[in-house]
């Protein structure tokens, strides 16, 4: 069993890491590369892939459907875009928790991916 300060450690990181992609970069550099624990792993490989795929779907997309605001089909993206940003709010919410909570739960959909492919961290 790990002792109690690394535990929370690994809780600080994994809450801090889901404050925006910057506070994933100080979590891992601040809380997680001295003293890694597996809780602060667990949640920083979600935090990634959450930060990471939400930057291209939301950015990509927008840049890519952009040409629809010229066709008049601005309202159309607008909405497509907001329906994104609840979608990923709402799996960012279940991860913050997650991580408040101190467990290892899954964000859906991403979760088991994540820690595959990040098992460096």
């Amino acid at each position: 069993m790990e002792p109690l300060v690394n535990q929370e450690n690994g809780k600080t990181a994994g809450i801090i890491s889901y404050l925006t992609i910057v506070g994933w970069l100080i979590a891992y550099f601040g809380f997680h590369q001295g003293n890694k624990t597996a809780l602060g792993s667990y949640q920083l490989r979600q935090t990634l892939l959450l930060h990471l795929i939400f930057m291209i779907v939301r950015y990509g997309l927008g840049f890519v459907l952009g040409a629809m605001w010229l066709s008049g089909g601005f309202f159309s993206l607008v909405s497509l875009l907001w329906l994104i940003n609840v979608a990923f709010f709402v799996l960012w919410i279940i991860g913050f928790i997650g991580a408040i909570n101190g467990e290892e739960k899954p964000i859906p959909f991403i979760g088991a991916m994540a820690q595959t492919m990040f098992a460096g961290i």
